[in-house]
Order: structure tokens, then sequence, then C-alpha cells
């Protein structure tokens, strides 16, 4: 029988994503004895096989079409190197090699022990023949995966999760893409662009369903225009089969389509199933999510935190790394409270248009009881706009309380709409008046002075 290996931490932080890393930082730097768990890569699902390889993979299309669009500038043969670009791509990810991560921990006197992590009792983790005590706190940050919804021949067939399309080593010849939300839009754009024949199947009846309407009619739009996408939307696929090869998807109305890939893009589900959280007296939620407060203590214990993907709350990497200030925030002794969500998380989404949003949509204003009113302008309604993304078209909204006079949301359509994104969200979370944010002066001819456009609506009164 192997010896088992005891071990005493101040705290244990189990996943070396962007949250477990901000986290176990935080406090080591701080000077505690912090262990990491991790049985995949130091850096997480983003800087691998998300976030990362699939902007990478859209870049070079960004590129191509800006250059088009700017009078005296060479763009040769005008098509993509697709070789050069998955060249590029699995440089970004470090061919998925996360040697590079590994300073950061060491300097931080961080231990680093791979494999999966498993509860053993509270403040008790198992990892292989360790046994792992933690004095103060674990913080569980074990992140998510892709979701395979339960259609009909799916188990018959290899389809892909969002690890294979981002890390894919040739250009497929053919795909269909289950999902319009951000990652099967993303990435129908991106190997569209590269020479594959998309079809993108979206049930709902717009893409990037949780958006503004008109953001999500706007990229399918392009999709189709631009990059020469099937996009069907209030579509359902029924069953899947082999094909030969490839495969087949039957869709609700009967139809058949056929292609070399399906990528399953419907949403993540937390990685919990294997913690063992019965262990600790700890069940998730019917969706398999860690519910935690605002403090992100899972059911108010003071030794246990859930923080990025696997709270649920907010899934997004941006937001991982804010939970984990909170959760390091209040082991420090610092009460702090997260507000950020009930707000409004910040997102983008890569597409051309890009959709950059944060705060609430004017529906969800509306339904939060708001007096709430929007008013748009184009986005290339400014002068800078006629230097970069010219004739792109799009739209921004900036959604009021109007007993209040601030912002609780905004949406971007457009250019490199990313770029405006911070100030609506200082905007939104400092909720700073119109009246004063008229002062907030756009220089010329900066494409920010979309800024100065909106406020003029909203003092002119219109929508």
């Amino acid at each position: 029988m192997p010896a088992v290996n005891e071990r005493s931490y101040d705290a244990i932080v189990l996943g070396a994503g962007p949250a477990g890393e901000v986290c176990a930082g935080r406090l080591a730097d701080a000077g505690w004895k912090v262990a990491i768990v991790e049985r995949d890569l130091i850096g997480g699902e983003c800087s691998y096989y998300a976030c990362m390889p699939s902007k990478a993979l859209l870049r070079p299309a960004d590129v191509l079409a800006e250059a088009k669009r700017v009078p005296g500038v060479p763009t040769g043969h005008g098509e993509l190197d697709a070789e050069m670009a998955l060249s590029r791509r699995d440089e970004v990810i470090h061919d998925r090699d996360d040697s590079g991560q590994l300073p950061w921990l060491e300097e931080r006197g961080i231990e680093l022990l791979r494999g999966s992590a498993r509860f053993d009792g509270e403040r008790r983790i198992v990892v292989g023949d360790d046994v792992l005590t933690a004095d103060k706190a674990i913080v569980v940050a074990t992140g998510s995966k892709a979701a395979m919804p339960p259609i009909d021949g799916l188990d018959r067939v290899q389809a892909w999760n969002n690890r294979d399309a981002t890390t894919a080593k040739q250009v497929p010849e053919s795909m269909i893409v289950l999902g319009g939300g951000p990652v099967g839009s993303e990435l129908s754009q991106a190997w569209a662009s590269l020479g594959a024949e998309v079809t993108l199947v979206e049930g709902g009846e717009h893409l990037l369903s949780r958006e503004e309407a008109f953001a999500g009619e706007e990229v399918a739009e392009s999709l189709r225009k631009n990059f020469g996408i099937d996009v069907r939307t209030g579509a359902k696929v029924e069953a899947v089969a082999p094909g030969s090869p490839g495969v087949v998807a039957r869709l609700s109305g009967g139809e058949e389509i056929e292609a070399a890939e399906i990528l399953i893009a419907v949403g993540r589900v937390p990685h919990t199933a294997d913690l063992e959280l019965e262990a600790a007296g700890v069940e998730p939620n019917d969706h398999g999510y860690l519910d935690t407060d605002e403090r992100m203590r899972v059911g108010g214990r003071d030794w246990l935190y859930a923080i990025g993907d696997v709270n649920g709350r907010a899934l997004f990497t941006h937001m991982g790394k804010y939970h984990a200030w909170v959760a390091a925030e209040n082991l420090l002794g610092r009460e702090t409270a997260a507000s950020a969500e009930g707000l409004g998380s910040p997102r983008v989404t890569f597409t051309d248009p890009q959709v950059a949003a944060a705060g609430k949509t004017l529906a969800q204003a509306e339904e939060a009881g708001i007096d709430a009113r929007a008013i748009d302008v184009p986005t290339d309604g400014t002068p800078g706009a006629s230097f970069q993304g010219k004739d792109t078209g799009g739209t921004s909204r900036i959604v009021i309380d109007q007993q209040k006079d601030t912002i609780v949301g905004a949406t971007f359509t457009g250019f490199e709409t990313a770029d405006f994104l911070q100030a609506a969200t200082v905007a939104i979370v400092g909720e700073v008046p119109l009246s004063k944010l008229r002062h907030a002066v756009a220089p010329y001819p900066a494409r920010s002075e979309i800024w100065l456009k909106l406020v003029e609506k909203w003092e002119d009164g219109s929508s």
C-alpha cells in the first residue's frame, strides 16, 4: 500500500486557472502558505482552449478586412494563409505547454500539486497519495467544461467541443455549429474565415440571446454576408448520425444537413462531479454549481470559498479574477461584498461586428422595475469612424434609469467596440449622472466621441 504524505497549509486552492492563480497569488503575497492543485494545465481553459486561441483564430480576418477598407494599404492577393494562422494560434497557446507559468508560482512560494482533488472531510483534500489539510481555507476554482445536450445519436459521432474547435490542426472542409452564443458565433466566423463551409444552428430567435436583440441580428447578417455562413435561427437539431465521412444532423423540420465536423457550443457545466463534496457536507445546486454569498463563501462557511465558473455567478475569465480578489480580501480580514454581477458583468463577443456590453439590456432593466429608456446612435457616426472601421455600421445604445438619470446598461456593436466598454462600466458602477458625464470630454477625432453623441441625444430628450 503506498505511503500517505500528509501536509498542512494555510490555504488550498483547487484549480490553477485565472481565478485560482489570482487568489493563490494574493494570499501568498500576504504571507500565507498556499498549495494549488491542478489536473490539467496551469493557466486554465481560457489560456489554452477558449479566449486566447479563439481570438488568435479570429484576428487574421479582422486585420485583412480593415486593411481592405483603407486606401493605399497593399493586401496582396487578399486571402488568408490558414497554415500560418494555425501556427500563430499554437504560439499563442504555447503549444499547450504550461512550463512558462511555473516561475510565477515559484516566486511566491506556492506549492503546485498536479492531479485530481477530492474532499476527505472539512478542510481536508486528497490528491493521489497526498493528504492536504487547510488551517484557514479551501478555495474551489475548478472551472467548467462544455455541456453536451441530450440529442439522439450524439454519443455515436465524434462531436467537437470548444477544446477541439480551438486546437484543431487543420481547417475542416465543412462544419455544423450547434449554438449561437458567443462561442458558437465566434468559432463559426473563425473557421469560415479560414475556408470552412459553416452552418450555424441556433434554437432561439436570434444569436447572442442574452444581449440586445439588435446585436444578434447584426452579427447574423454579417456572418451571412461577409463570411458566407448559413445561419439558421429558430432551428433545432433533433438527431445526429455518422455520415460518410462526417456527421448528418436532422433539424426539427425534417431537413438533414451534412458536414465533416459538428461543434457543440450550447453552454457550460461546472467541474464539481468528481470533488466528492459530500465528504465535506457540501451539496452543489441542481445545476452542479456551488452557490456562494456575496463574499464568495459556500453556505456561509468561513473555510470554504468558490470562485470563477464553478459558482455559476458569471462565466467570464475577468469575473473569475474579480471573484478571486473578493475571496482573498475576505480571507485577509478585509470584508468585501461582490456587486458586479448585480450591476451586469462586462462582456465582449469578438465577432465582426464586435458586441461589447455591460450592465442590463433594456428588457432586463424593465424586468428589474427600472423606469428605463434606451438611446441609440450609429456606432460609425463619428469623425473617427471615417479612419477606423469605415462604413462598418453598428449600433451604440445606453440604457438610462430615468428617475436617476444614470446609465444602467450599454451595448456597442461595430468595429472594435470593446474599446468603448470600460468607460461604460465605470459609469454604471459609479452611478455617474448623465449631467456629470457631459463634462467627460472625448478627444477629437477619436471614436470614443460616440459618448458625446449619446449624451447629446439624451440632452435632446430623444431615443
